[in-house]
């Protein structure tokens, strides 16, 4: 099993994760973040769940240019998020992702979990369905080997 990972923090072990060997970015929230409710939009929060998305995939070793030369990629076939709490301006977050699951050929689960840093509270949970798909057609395919032995490799069970 991978070890927790953070592309700028040290010590991981203090939060409450969901699932094991979590890969983490750190987000802080900004102007632009905020809404007319005061809080961080919801639209920010699947957009920031898109970069430590492909943070974590370029650290297990495939990278958009590694998708476009394999014509293959892995598309979200849905995402569910559930809102727990507000990001409110300036708040240190921490936003965790896992691969958790899926057939091994033609599917993979990511599972996600942002938190706040300075009361440990779990803002958001989300959830991608994802498809291989070939780039050129649009059409589900078989994951390449490539896929398989980088990601099914990262599955975490909890």
């Amino acid at each position: 099993m991978s070890q927790a990972v953070s592309t700028d923090l040290d010590d991981l072990s203090d939060y409450a994760w969901d699932y094991p060997a979590p890969f983490v970015k750190r987000m802080l929230t900004k102007a632009e973040d905020i809404d007319g409710l005061n809080h961080v939009n919801n639209a920010v929060y699947v957009g920031w769940c898109e970069q430590v998305a492909w943070a974590h995939s370029e650290h297990l070793g495939l990278s958009l240019d590694d998708y476009r030369k394999l014509d293959r990629a892995m598309a979200i076939r849905q995402g569910l998020y559930d809102y727990l709490l507000p990001a409110l301006l300036g708040d240190n977050l921490l936003l965790a992702t896992w691969l958790t699951g899926g057939d091994g050929k033609l599917t993979m689960t990511r599972r996600f979990q942002l938190v706040r840093i300075s009361d440990k509270s779990t803002l958001m949970r989300g959830q991608w369905e994802l498809v291989c798909i070939e780039l050129t057609s649009g059409k589900v395919r078989r994951m390449p080997s490539e896929f398989c032995d980088v990601y099914n490799a990262a599955v975490v069970a909890k």
